[in-house]
């Protein structure tokens, strides 16, 4: 994780016990099965760590389920996040890295939004812009120092 932090006491929140999916009576092995918004908050919540913190964004209320917004039908996902700071430098990271991981979990067939709360920022505009931009997420991407930061926020957990 980086030194310096930002946010050095950030309040941890016990994680939700998971619901347990029901089977479905679908006996084809080779049917698509529709992605949901518990499938989408499992795959961020479990495996996404803060960039400061050994915390996964669940535990910091960064991601909850309800921020996770699915349309299968039309192959989108919304992610709207909620730094722990309004002034949290490392939003721009924390984005890049939901983005990633979903990029990585998702068919390519999907298109992912990425957002900050509403008023949980001072430069919302700006990481929405910046988080949402094809060209700025390659050139990010091109980055040896933020794909290695992103990588490690995205290593799976001891838990």
């Amino acid at each position: 994780m980086v030194t310096g932090l930002i946010n050095e006491n950030p309040i941890i929140y016990p994680k939700k016990e998971r619901r347990v999916r029901t089977d479905s009576n679908n006996t084809d092995e080779f049917a698509a099965e529709p992605i949901d918004q518990l499938e989408i908050f499992d795959i961020l919540s479990l495996d996404i760590k803060d960039p400061e913190h050994p915390y996964s964004l669940e535990e910091l209320k960064v991601i909850t389920e309800d921020s996770v917004e699915v349309d299968d039908e039309t192959s989108h996902v919304r992610v709207t996040f909620t730094p722990t700071m309004e002034h949290c430098s490392m939003a721009t990271i924390i984005g890049l890295c939901v983005r990633v991981k979903l990029m990585r979990s998702l068919p390519p067939r999907y298109k992912i939004d990425i957002r900050v709360a509403p008023g949980s920022h001072a430069t919302e505009d700006a990481l929405n812009k910046q988080l949402n931009d094809k060209e700025r997420v390659a050139a990010a991407l091109e980055n040896p120092n933020l794909v290695e930061m992103v990588d490690e926020c995205l290593l799976p957990s001891d838990e």
